[in-house]
């Protein structure tokens, strides 16, 4: 395999990941809440207050407890992530793709586990609702959409973020660049709002038996991009590099022999197993 050409054919490719119940295998904000112990009143207040309101609220509750800012980081650090979902994304990285991460979750959340795992660079942008520490020392969680701007208006999605207009902008900012592949990856409803945002040449890859699957399901003639479920890490890190080395050999058909096209092939699919062994 040439890789300097691999890498330059791979750069095409744009790779939208969701966070929570995609690359982590359950939701972060229910994880903190209930290792840290506020599970009672999360449930208390949770048809009073929007999501992302709750969670703010959540975090003040475990500071005025006396946990600290390290106590939640260390809490994140024991979030389950695949080892094949870790691997995937490294092999996508390395393999020259454009991995970005489109979710509800929250930045201080994200970026915490990614660091922990060795993940943070694979990642040339996310999207989510921005984290800050105030003056107390307490985190702050913030909508991604402002609450001054109008309402993004989705039916879909939720009033803090809709995703269908994140993957617009996001198609919009690579456009420049010439022709991209988009790959999205995710399992919730507004996965779905981000998936009719995807094109005939797009790939869709989503979570089975999970809100989007559901939502596909019944909707299916409402989506252009060809779909590859996925069920667990497995799934996600094989489906994931067949895809990716589709892409490979549609740049590389007019150029190399057919028994160069199966070793380029094999060598790519294998890259990753490779390393678990």
């Amino acid at each position: 395999m040439n890789d300097k050409r691999s890498v330059v054919a791979m750069a095409r490719v744009v790779i939208v990941f969701d966070f929570d119940k995609t690359i982590i295998d359950c939701d972060s904000d229910n994880w903190i809440v209930d290792e840290l112990g506020v599970t009672q009143l999360f449930t208390q207040l949770l048809r009073t207050l929007p999501w992302n309101s709750l969670m703010d609220r959540m975090l003040m509750e475990l500071h005025s407890q006396g946990k600290t800012i390290e106590d939640i980081a260390e809490c994140l650090k024991k979030v389950p992530l695949n080892p094949r979902i870790i691997s995937s994304i490294k092999s996508a990285h390395a393999s020259g793709c454009d991995l970005r991460i489109v979710s509800d979750a929250n930045a201080f959340f994200i970026e915490t586990i990614l660091k922990h795992h060795g993940l943070i660079n694979c990642f040339s942008e996310i999207n989510t609702n921005p984290s800050f520490i105030d003056r107390e020392g307490r985190l702050r969680i913030l909508q991604f959409h402002d609450l001054n701007s109008p309402p993004h208006g989705c039916n879909i999605c939720p009033p803090n973020m809709c995703k269908g207009l994140i993957m617009e902008k996001i198609r919009a900012s690579v456009s420049a660049e010439g022709n991209k592949r988009f790959i999205y990856l995710g399992d919730g409803t507004a996965d779905f709002c981000a998936s009719l945002k995807l094109e005939g040449g797009d790939f869709l890859m989503p979570r089975k038996d999970f809100p989007i699957w559901e939502k596909i399901c019944t909707n299916q003639r409402l989506i252009k991009a060809n779909i590859h479920e996925w069920s667990n890490g497995e799934d996600l890190e094989t489906t994931l590099l067949k895809l990716l080395n589709s892409f490979f050999l549609e740049e590389e058909k007019s150029s190399v022999r057919t028994d160069q096209l199966v070793e380029v092939d094999c060598k790519f699919l294998t890259s990753s197993i490779i390393t678990h062994a």
